[in-house]
């Protein structure tokens, strides 16, 4: 595949944090934040889906380990969840989730899996899933925003958070907790949005 950005160095996108832009405008303007928030989600998705150069690819899967979560998530968590901006959040949250606690996910992946075949089957990863296998997931899942099919790795998310769901309300077990039945929920919600978000991707209204 060759784009604009074959040849060229890698360059940094620029993600200029809210109170950036609220300094440059002299005031709090939610409408520039949004629009900003869109354009930068856009620019990183075109800026990877346009070069062959995989130190490129690498660097925008790192994207949270160069800029740091905070930034990423003043520039894109509070933009509506079926969105770009959306989408890349809640992926980008995922791989850090699996990055920072590795047994925990691997120990929910093992509880939900077994119950949930057929999402387990989307995520496509080895079992029985050992902390290394689900972090190289969840990194190939972000490459696949940049090197393959959009829509099928957001699926692919989608299918890993309802797996995710399925451990943390550990079937077979009574009296969980409000607090992780909660997160369950949540998980679930994910799960719905990124697949929302793959369908809108192939209808070229993601944005």
């Amino acid at each position: 595949m060759s784009g604009p950005g074959e040849g060229r160095p890698f360059h940094r996108p620029t993600l200029r944090p809210p109170s950036a832009l609220e300094e440059a405008a002299g005031g709090y303007d939610p409408l520039e934040l949004a629009e900003a928030a869109h354009r930068t989600a856009e620019l990183v998705v075109g800026r990877g889906r346009h070069t062959d150069d995989p130190a490129v690819t690498a660097r925008l899967v790192g994207l949270v380990e160069e800029l740091g979560l905070s930034t990423i998530a003043e520039m894109w968590a509070d933009r509506p969840p079926r969105s770009l901006p959306g989408a890349l959040w809640r992926l980008y949250l995922l791989h850090e989730w699996v990055r920072r606690t590795p047994q925990e996910v691997a120990r929910l992946f093992s509880a939900g899996v077994g119950h949930a075949e057929v999402y387990g089957a989307i995520v496509g990863v080895q079992q029985p899933p050992d902390p290394q296998a689900l972090r190289r997931l969840t990194e190939a899942i972000l490459t696949g925003i940049f090197t393959g099919d959009l829509a099928i790795a957001l699926e692919r998310a989608s299918a890993f958070c309802q797996v995710m769901a399925v451990g943390l309300v550990e079937p077979g077990v009574e009296d969980i907790p409000a607090d992780q039945a909660q997160r369950a929920a949540r998980m679930r919600d994910t799960a719905d949005d990124l697949v929302a978000c793959a369908r809108l991707w192939r209808m070229g209204s993601l944005h």
